[in-house]
């Protein structure tokens, strides 16, 4: 079976989003999502507009999601990797070359963003 992973907020779940985790489930047998929690995106000063129950409620309830964890700091990308015994890490493209150094662990797919759509222009039209 080959697992892939991918972590983010999915705050304001869209188009964009399901679109990255279908494709990212296309790459194997078995999607991990490692999903921010609300301390951790405190730390980037993010605030998501739904707590990290509702979020990966939302991520649950997607077929092409077979696990969600949660994730709390930045460093624990390769213990969680070697933890579930990742194949392929895959993020979209604005993360470009941030996560490379996870090549000596798995193979790191970029996967192009869906353009004209982002949880921040969702955020700014309902004026939150």
């Amino acid at each position: 079976m080959k697992r892939v992973m991918t972590y983010g907020t999915f705050d304001t779940l869209h188009f964009g989003h399901i679109r990255l985790l279908q494709r990212a489930r296309a790459l194997g047998d078995y999607l991990i999502v490692g999903l921010s929690g609300d301390e951790f995106n405190a730390q980037k000063n993010k605030k998501a507009f739904h707590s990290w129950e509702e979020r990966k409620f939302f991520l649950e309830a997607l077929r092409y999601v077979d696990l969600v964890i949660r994730e709390d700091t930045w460093e624990q990308k390769v213990a969680d990797v070697k933890l579930y015994h990742i194949d392929t890490f895959t993020m979209g493209s604005d993360w470009e070359g941030k996560f490379d150094f996870l090549s000596d662990f798995c193979e790191v797919i970029y996967l192009p963003r869906t353009p004209s759509i982002s949880s921040t222009q969702i955020r700014e039209l309902i004026g939150s």
